[in-house]
């Protein structure tokens, strides 16, 4: 298997994506910046945390246009694997490869913090050594977190199985407290009808070790190295 970390300005989560499945799943990775058109033979795409072009208009609005992203849609359209985390899920989302759109945190503020999510979905590359209802400890650290979508399309995620994680306690509790952002149905993160396009905002990349605080991160990696090989 080997991946490519995209870089955009003001990617800041690239080398821990770079790191975790470099050192941690120990796959072969490298960088590509935003500005080439084309991918190399790669089998995952990581679009990265951060504030790309400093998240002015929209989180994700420009980035979306960058070169690179022409490249990436076409992976994803040949049904090969790409996740986008945090600002790579709102990326997605403004390049039209996921449904939905992202909202101001419910607080109007940045919230930087541990969080648990479920496991809804285990039949998809990225959840495929995840039990339906076991929940990770994962961070996150986002000011626009608040996922949201029309309720034709809310329907059509859960008809789907596209729902793949939702904020919960930590045994597997669903309500308001346990989310922290005020996202829809508490969604943390949905794939495609293909499930070959994973967006998420909690960082797994930041819970690859127990150093970390959490290693439930590395379930997530080692998933994809499962099934891509």
């Amino acid at each position: 298997m080997k991946a490519a970390v995209i870089v955009f300005p003001g990617s800041n989560c690239d080398t821990d994506c770079f790191h975790a499945l470099r050192d941690t799943v120990k796959v072969a990775v490298e960088y590509v910046w935003h500005k080439e058109r084309n991918l190399p033979k790669v089998d995952l795409v990581v679009i990265p945390g951060g504030f790309s072009y400093g998240d002015y208009l929209r989180t994700g609005a420009i980035a979306r246009f960058s070169p690179v992203m022409e490249s990436v849609t076409k992976h994803a359209g040949e049904g090969r694997a790409v996740i986008g985390i945090c600002n790579g899920f709102q990326i997605l989302l403004e390049a039209g490869l996921l449904p939905g759109a992202m909202l101001r945190n419910k607080t109007l503020e940045f919230i930087c913090r541990h969080t648990w999510i479920r496991t809804e979905e285990n039949l998809t590359i990225f959840t495929g050594k995840i039990e339906v209802g076991e929940t990770l400890c994962i961070p996150i650290a986002h000011g626009e977190g608040n996922y949201y979508c029309d309720e034709e399309t809310l329907k059509a995620l859960h008809d789907n199985s596209q729902v793949v994680f939702r904020y919960a306690s930590r045994e597997g509790k669903l309500g308001d407290r346990f989310n922290p952002n005020g996202s829809l149905d508490h969604i943390a993160g949905i794939v495609n009808k293909k499930k070959n396009v994973l967006g998420m905002m909690p960082h797994p990349e930041r819970a690859s070790e127990e150093l970390l605080g959490s290693s439930d991160g590395s379930k997530i990696w080692n998933s994809i190295l499962s099934a891509l090989g």
